[in-house]
């Protein structure tokens, strides 16, 4: 089927790809490769696509998505990176600024902005929070982390890999996780706040 192109002198597509019924896209999209591209998608303004599927109703807002498999109505972007090897099952969310890199992530789970998740195999209807790193490399070898069913990670969460998070884990924001978790696991990682009254007037008068 021929999708619909709303500014075709912008668009470059290969031969090689397939598309299904009602598939909308816009200006600047570049699809390069085999793709395979399902029914009802839409491909929004300046996003690239290599070597990828994408299944039925999914939405993707100026993001670059390679080598990689998405499920069905999902939602990337705007501005989301998936790298080569990751695998998104159906209703997940990728938004901004989000990068996902040789990962698989499970029905209904979120990262809904400034994450990185690298190396890592989530399980559905888990929530990444603002600013969650997944840390794969320690500087000699990747290492992978899982995580499981409807845990909740939250804000500038760091996941030092390798570790198992158990399902329904719940992991306080600003936590640095270093060992694995079991099933239910409130988990709180950082320093304790410390106030030193009047000092900040010293501290800014010495500048």
């Amino acid at each position: 089927m021929k999708p619909k192109i709303l500014k075709p002198k912008s668009v470059s597509i290969s031969k090689e790809v397939k598309f299904g019924c009602g598939v909308t896209i816009g200006p600047n999209v570049v699809i390069e490769g085999e793709c395979v591209i399902g029914d009802n998608v839409t491909i929004g303004a300046n996003s690239v696509i290599v070597k990828s599927s994408i299944d039925s109703g999914t939405k993707i807002f100026c993001s670059v998505i390679e080598e990689s498999k998405i499920g069905a109505n999902c939602s990337l972007g705007p501005f989301a990176h998936l790298r080569p090897h990751s695998t998104l099952s159906d209703g997940v969310t990728i938004g901004n600024f989000v990068e996902v890199k040789n990962s698989s992530i499970g029905r209904g789970s979120k990262a809904a902005h400034l994450a990185y998740i690298g190396d890592a195999d989530i399980g559905e209807n888990v929530n990444i929070g603002c600013g969650a790193i997944f840390v794969n490399y320690n500087g000699r070898e990747k290492n992978r982390t899982v995580v499981g069913d409807e845990s909740f990670i939250g804000s500038n969460c760091n996941i030092i890999a390798p570790v198992v998070i158990a399902e329904r884990t719940y992991i306080c924001a600003g936590t640095t996780l270093t060992q694995s978790t079991q099933k239910s696991d409130f988990v709180i990682g950082r320093v304790r706040q410390e106030a030193k009254p009047g000092k900040a007037e010293n501290y800014l008068k010495k500048r």
